[in-house]
């Protein structure tokens, strides 16, 4: 079988030991090879992962940045094992008669170049379950993956269900039981999201299985384990009963120690999974400054749990356009590691030109007209955006706190700033399985569209939406919109991708945008809903009036590349997580 493996940039590990050690001097940390090593290296645990052209497909920002994660270390040859499921089957979604119809493809991981390691076990009270262990060597990082034919999809069953549970039992003890498998002691786990906690709970019964004694093995595990939250909004999180764990989780347990110690976590016969999370892992990270500061987590005794900042970033080679890359790179903008050159950066953004900006933008707009050519609408229909118009796009997973429907409020007036400035605005996303509240605005902003003969010529909703054609927006969009409301977005990278690309944002002051101050882009604020909503309209006339003027675009673009162009980096990302951890 053939696939179209979707190739979202071109890029080359550093070329040289000279380099690597370079990169490590520039952290402060000369010796960090002597921490990580091809045998003990940092160990990423996810439940989701992203990356198209590897088979895997996530179902939104989490799996993004796993995959970034991983293309990162794979750049700077840092020793790196991404510990995934590989899903069986993959969700799509189409358009038919104006409704979305969702639908599943099967995945076979050797379609994908993974090859097969051997097989391990899980236990339940009533069965053994084995699970195939397949791994994929890429540079100094490698994708090790369980799976199993009635694994099911990503987020498949309810939260909270017993089908969820197993899953993540799988990905914890089946993980870490696939690490040993291929030789590898971890030199650090990092848990994304506590639908990871039970790679940890392995590690520690192995420890005390072992012959360390319990309170030792927990000091041991702690030290050496990294808990990253990356929601403020615990869709993710579930609630678990003791029944489930009897069923699914204590028979994978050696230790009585470790059982007790698990069931302790337990409160009226339930456990929220973050409880024993906090507690395992002495290391915690936020994924921007905002977030850290307002992650409201406690232990088991109520205290308050603290979090470090390290804002997520994403890999520039992968997301930003060569050419503009190549001109970064040309005008000491970024250096070798993609990180902000440390003389002259400022200089160097603010010689910048409109007429470059307009150029480069130019060859992004037909890249992204490519991929619209095997992309539909609403309507089924095959669009492309002229090279003269002006384009805001939202391309941001459909969560209500996310309000992709915001620009919708007022429909005459969306309408009349897309004809007055010739402008085309694309909405792409994904609706949660199960989440019935947004996929019904969903269906009713399509309908509101389609109602309004202006909008319906210029809005276009793109429905299945993935890596390739986010990609695309970001490469060939004007202007991004970003509404989440003030206080609920973790970090988002969306956004980066649009800035790194001389894009104009548009956005409230939240997530890892806040890293800097609100000047620095196009400000969406309000009270309320209301005047939020307003001032959105007002700065979407703004960006297109921007666009058109040359002193005021290089302002504008000169001031969101020196706020942010060093939070968008994947490797200044890197570089802040192994000083963390080192």
């Amino acid at each position: 079988m053939e696939h179209n493996h979707t190739n979202l940039g071109v890029y080359h590990p550093l070329d040289s030991v000279e380099e690597v050690e370079e990169f490590y001097q520039a952290i402060r940390r000369e010796r960090l090879t002597h921490k990580l090593s091809p045998n003990r290296p940092y160990c990423y645990w996810t439940i989701e992962t992203y990356d198209k052209s590897n088979g895997i497909r996530g179902g939104g920002g989490l799996g993004v940045l796993a995959a970034d994660m991983r293309r990162v270390a794979e750049q700077l040859q840092v020793p790196f094992v991404l510990v995934t499921p590989f899903y069986p089957w993959e969700s799509h979604q189409k358009m038919q008669n104006m409704e979305q119809i969702d639908y599943h493809e099967a995945r076979d991981y050797k379609d994908y170049g993974f090859n097969f390691v051997d097989t391990v076990t899980i236990k339940t009270a009533d069965s053994t379950v084995a699970l195939d262990v397949v791994e994929k060597q890429l540079g100094s990082s490698r994708f090790l993956c369980i799976t199993e034919p009635n694994f099911g999809e990503l987020y498949s069953g309810e939260s909270g269900s017993d089908h969820r549970l197993y899953q993540e039992v799988s990905l914890g003890f089946g993980g870490y039981q696939a690490l040993k498998l291929v030789g590898l002691r971890p030199a650090v786990i990092q848990l994304n999201e506590v639908a990871t906690f039970f790679a940890a709970v392995a590690r520690l019964d192995e420890l005390v299985s072992s012959g360390m004694d319990f309170y030792e093995a927990v000091v041991y595990t702690r030290k050496h384990t990294l808990y990253t939250n990356h929601t403020l909004v615990q869709a993710a999180e579930a609630t678990f009963h003791y029944n489930q764990f009897i069923k699914y989780v204590f028979p994978n347990i050696k230790s009585v120690a470790v059982k007790r110690w698990l069931s302790d976590k337990f409160t009226d016969g339930t456990i929220r999974l973050s409880t024993p999370t906090v507690e395992i892992a002495e290391l915690r990270s936020g994924v921007s400054k905002l977030h850290a500061r307002v992650a409201n987590y406690h232990d088991i005794n109520g205290t308050k749990i603290k979090f470090k900042s390290v804002t997520n970033g994403v890999h520039m080679r992968t997301w930003v356009l060569p050419e503009i890359m190549q001109f970064y790179r040309d005008h000491g903008v970024l250096d070798r590691f993609d990180l902000p050159t440390t003389r002259n950066f400022e200089e160097s953004v603010d010689a910048i030109t409109a007429a470059q900006i307009r150029e480069l933008k130019s060859i992004g707009r037909k890249r992204l007209n490519s991929i619209l050519e095997h992309r539909t609408d609403q309507y089924g229909n095959q669009i492309h955006i002229p090279e003269d118009a002006f384009l805001f796009d939202f391309k941001r997973r459909f969560v209500d706190y996310k309000r992709p429907t915001l620009p919708f409020n007022d429909p005459e007036r969306l309408a009349k700033i897309l004809q007055d400035h010739n402008a085309h605005y694309i909405l792409a996303g994904r609706v949660h399985m199960g989440d019935s509240n947004m996929f019904g605005k969903l269906m009713n902003t399509l309908h509101l569209i389609d109602q309004h003969p202006a909008l319906k010529e210029r809005v276009h909703y793109l429905p299945d939406y993935d890596e390739e054609l986010g990609l695309g927006l970001s490469l060939g969009a004007n202007s991004s919109i970003n509404t989440p409301i003030v206080g609920l977005e973790a970090c988002g990278t969306s956004w980066m991708k649009d800035v790194a690309n001389m894009g104009l944002l548009i956005s409230t002051h939240d997530g890892g945008v806040a890293d800097r101050a609100a000047d620095n882009y196009l400000t969406i604020e309000g009270k309320n809903e209301a005047q939020e909503t307003e001032n959105l309209y007002k700065q979407m006339e703004f960006a297109a009036n921007v666009w058109n003027n040359d002193s005021d675009l290089e302002y504008w673009i000169h001031k969101e590349l020196k706020a942010y162009l060093d939070v968008c980096s994947g490797s200044r990302m890197m570089r802040d997580y192994l000083n963390y951890l080192f």
